[in-house]
């Protein structure tokens, strides 16, 4: 509660709505952006801030969802179907309403489990050895790999080579340099910030100019944002299962906020005795993924802080800030840094409330920026991406990482390799790599002790098992081409 926290918890919450409202500019890339900044903050300041704009931009994601059909952020494109049907129709002010009332429900739910469920989550933790993290760790990337919409052929490509790119530098146990190509700017790693810039913020930019976002926004009168009686009657269920929908694909890895979105929007349509509704301005379609998304975004900093697991992108980079700071996220994390943890759960607290004060009475506001021509924006957007990578080394060297994970990045895009995996894969590949060669030493150069020891034989299990169903559609599809 000191000035300055809540100084910085504000910054995070109005710049979080900001980049929400902006299209093509989600959160990745935004604390990618922003992350060079937090370099001269304490750290208990810099993560509660970049927390901050985490959660807020999924508040602000739904009001250019409801007004211009453009999602802010990749979790409410599933709010533009009904959500921009209410807003031509002259409902947007209840749409944005119930958006940000449910999303504060949500995001506060979510901040009570978190703070109830983190300790007991570490201390069950705590009985973690090398193998036991490397076994979590494969299950975390092989449900990232499953849950993404590409042929898990690709996912696994995308994984393989950000645990590649984790190996760059100095072998920890040798001390000789990797994969280095004698780049001196890499002799330590590849930089995490470069990395994360250019996959997420140049690669942004370069896929929304190709495409050419139009602005369609809605000329209707925003009135009357507290929603009605019946539109709450009709919204009061959707909230209550987006929460717990979002509560619970927030902790998985890789559920994340887009999945919890979309599944409480195909749970309300389901369970609607008027599903016909839907897509032409139903409120539950806009009340239901508002709030899972809001949920999934709080709980997924569970397993972040409890295992050192992160649950999406975000997440990840989020992981990355802490040990830039040096810290380590894990089971320990709450006993060695209470001030951290706490701090940023009490940050919550306070950011959902500044969130819910920020959201309704500045939707003017919002409007306005929303008019901001992308001949401007974007070209703004890399030069912030240029002075982040600049500044916290003064290297020119890691400018040219950055635009050559930018096209590496775009030409991703283009060929449907999906970029959360190769994030997740290089932000844990070191600690990934440590734990397996610990565990070789443990065992004396047996691969069975990832399978002899309870907890991670049952982790190893089920992502052996998530690896052979997920491989079941496409050796199938192969048979089926070869048969023809």
């Amino acid at each position: 509660m000191t000035p300055m926290n809540l100084l910085w918890c504000f910054v995070g919450c109005l710049g979080g709505t900001l980049v929400g409202v902006l299209p093509g500019l989600g959160p990745q890339a935004a604390i990618a952006l922003l992350l060079p900044a937090t370099f001269y903050l304490p750290p208990v300041s810099a993560i509660i801030m970049l927390a901050g704009i985490y959660y807020g931009s999924m508040y602000g994601g739904s009001t250019t969802s409801i007004l211009v059909n453009i999602p802010g952020e990749a979790a409410s494109i599933i709010t533009c179907l009904d959500g921009h049907q209410m807003a031509k129709q002259g409902r947007a002010g209840p749409a944005l309403g119930i958006s940000a009332f449910g999303s504060f429900i949500a995001g506060t739910f979510g901040i009570f489990l978190l703070a109830i469920v983190a300790r007991p989550i570490s201390e069950f933790a705590l009985r973690f050895g090398p193998p036991e993290y490397f076994s979590l760790m494969c299950l975390a990337l092989m449900v990232l790999t499953n849950l993404t919409s590409a042929p898990l052929s690709k996912s696994l490509i995308s994984a393989l080579l950000g645990l590649f790119l984790g190996t760059v530098g100095y072998d920890i146990f040798t001390g000789y340099p990797r994969f280095t190509l004698g780049l001196t700017c890499i002799m330590d790693r590849i930089g995490l910030i470069p990395v994360i810039m250019g996959l997420f913020g140049v690669t942004e930019v370069l896929m929304n100019v190709e495409q050419g976002l139009k602005q369609t926004l809605s000329d209707k009168k925003i009135d009357h944002l507290l929603p009605n009686k019946e539109e709450w009657k009709r919204s009061a269920m959707p909230i209550a299962r987006g929460t717990i929908i979002g509560s619970i694909l927030g902790i998985l890895p890789g559920g994340g906020v887009v999945m919890s979105s979309m599944t409480s929007y195909a749970v309300e349509r389901r369970l609607s005795k008027h599903p016909e509704r839907f897509g032409k301005g139903a409120i539950e379609g806009v009340a239901g993924p508002e709030t899972a998304n809001n949920a999934a975004s709080q709980c997924g900093f569970i397993p972040l802080f409890t295992l050192g697991i992160p649950a999406n992108v975000t997440t990840a980079i989020l992981l990355g800030a802490l040990m830039l700071f040096g810290l380590q996220p894990g089971p320990m994390l709450i006993k060695n840094n209470p001030d951290l943890f706490w701090g940023t759960v009490a940050s919550m607290y306070v950011g959902n409330g500044m969130l819910l004060i920020l959201n309704l009475p500045l939707i003017g506001i919002w409007v306005r920026v929303l008019l901001i021509p992308y001949t401007l924006l974007f070209p703004l957007i890399l030069l912030f991406c240029l002075v982040g990578v600049y500044i916290p080394n003064n290297s020119v060297d890691e400018l040219w990482l950055m635009i050559f994970f930018g096209v590496v990045g775009y030409i991703f895009q283009k060929i449907q390799i999906p970029l959360a995996p190769l994030t997740l894969a290089m932000v844990i590949g070191r600690v990934f790599e440590n734990a397996f060669r610990q565990s070789l030493l443990l065992s004396q150069g047996s691969l069975m002790i990832f399978f002899q020891r309870p907890i991670s034989g049952t982790l190893m299990s089920i992502a052996i098992l998530l690896l052979v169903l997920g491989s079941i559609p496409q050796l199938w599809g192969i048979r089926e081409k070869l048969r023809t």
